[in-house]
């Protein structure tokens, strides 16, 4: 199977199928899944960013020094892109960034719903997310397809949470079941748009690949660190502790599992 073959059908597997699963968790009100699952999204970032993708970058770079500060301004980068609401993660119908909207709403008891403004807020950020990823997905199988599998998996894990998030908020923003789930399938073809972009770009600028594994890294250890990891701290009892230690190690082990099997 050729390497555009395989962009696409992660791509678009992993954007389609987030989207369902997640829109399946929220219709069902199973959101009490929803910890255990950043739990172990929190696992597969750290362990594709550590365990493949970083190997794979510095590998490929011209220095190890270049790499190390590609990295670092990678995760300056996305604390910017986060602080401008287009690197926004919910992963509940409440966040950081629509904290002034939710006050707001709550001032006006009068209006039903927000018009729709978070929800249209979620929806640009979300989109300019998936087709991130589409690109990171690209670069990384034009490296090795192993890399490929692992990073997919690796995102797929982590978009779930953040689609049942997103998905709420659509719904609390006056958007009806249909609606939402539309807009987040639409939303999720960024994903593909972003990977074929790139697949034909890096043909040309071959050696722009390791800067963008770089990024990769860069972004799943930002998410995992400063954007998952904190909210888990919410839950301080012992028995939830050992929980999240267990789910985090699982992911970890299932990114070590997939590149064992695919080696």
């Amino acid at each position: 199977m050729s390497t555009l073959v395989l962009i696409i059908l992660t791509s678009l597997a992993g954007g389609v199928l987030s989207v369902l699963c997640a829109a399946f968790l929220a219709l069902n009100t199973r959101t009490s899944w929803i910890p255990m699952l950043i739990s172990y999204a929190i696992g597969a970032l750290l362990g594709a960013a550590f365990l493949e993708i970083l190997p794979h970058a510095f590998s490929e770079a011209s220095s190890v020094e270049n790499m190390a500060a590609t990295v670092l301004f990678g995760i300056l980068l996305f604390f910017v892109l986060e602080k401008l609401v287009l690197w926004r993660h919910c992963h509940g119908d409440e966040c950081e960034a629509h904290a002034v909207e939710h006050n707001h709403t709550h001032a006006h008891k009068h209006e039903e719903h927000d018009h729709g403004r978070s929800g249209m807020m979620i929806m640009v950020g979300d989109t300019f997310h998936n087709f991130v990823d589409g690109i990171l997905i690209a670069a990384a199988f034009m490296t090795d397809v192993k890399l490929g599998f692992v990073t997919a998996i690796a995102i797929i894990a982590h978009e779930i949470p953040q689609e049942v998030g997103d998905f709420l908020i659509l719904l609390h923003s006056g958007y009806s079941k249909k609606r939402a789930l539309f807009f987040n399938l639409f939303s999720s073809f960024a994903t593909v748009v972003g990977g074929l972009i790139a697949y034909f770009s890096l043909q040309t600028v071959h050696e722009w690949i390791p800067s963008i594994l770089g990024l990769a890294a860069a972004s799943m250890i930002y998410v995992a660190v400063a954007d998952l990891i904190p909210g888990l701290h919410k839950r301080t009892e012992l028995k939830a502790t050992i929980q999240q230690v267990v789910l985090i190690v699982l992911g970890i082990a299932s990114i070590a599992l997939t590149k064992f099997v695919l080696e």
